[in-house]
């Protein structure tokens, strides 16, 4: 098992949402999950509504991470891609909710948040890069 810290040094302040400054890992082997975004098992966009996607987003997350053994624990840092800044709010909303089951210890992996024009297909919102330690 990975030895996972995640931290906050006061010097960098506190973090402006769910997600801590850094990780400091020793781990035997990484898995790098590519970005996944708000569709199915067959490529079909769940909904236009951005949490939904969310969910579906991290629910893809989730499989990949239990194909390989591992679950939220393992997480060590997420990318985010936003098409709209105005969609920042909602994923604060989805994190705040969410995030508390997924980390139940209240450490939330490093993320840094990126807006971009669009993503791979036009309907889609968010997509979430992760990186794992085993």
């Amino acid at each position: 098992m990975a030895d996972i810290k995640i931290l906050n040094p006061d010097a960098l302040g506190k973090p402006l949402g769910q997600y801590s400054h850094l990780t400091r890992v020793k781990a035997a082997e990484f898995v790098f999950i590519a970005g996944q975004v708000g569709v199915d098992k067959n490529g079909k966009v769940v909904s236009d509504d951005f949490d939904a996607q969310c969910v579906q987003t991290f629910a893809n997350i989730e499989a990949a991470l239990k194909s390989v053994g591992a679950g939220w624990g393992h997480i060590v840092q997420f990318t985010t891609y936003l098409v709209h800044s105005q969609d920042i709010a909602k994923l604060m909303k989805y994190r705040l909710r969410e995030f508390p089951k997924m980390f139940a210890n209240g450490s939330y992996p490093p993320n840094t948040l990126l807006m971009i024009d669009r993503l791979v297909q036009e309907p889609l919102l968010v997509e979430v890069q992760a990186v794992a330690a085993l």
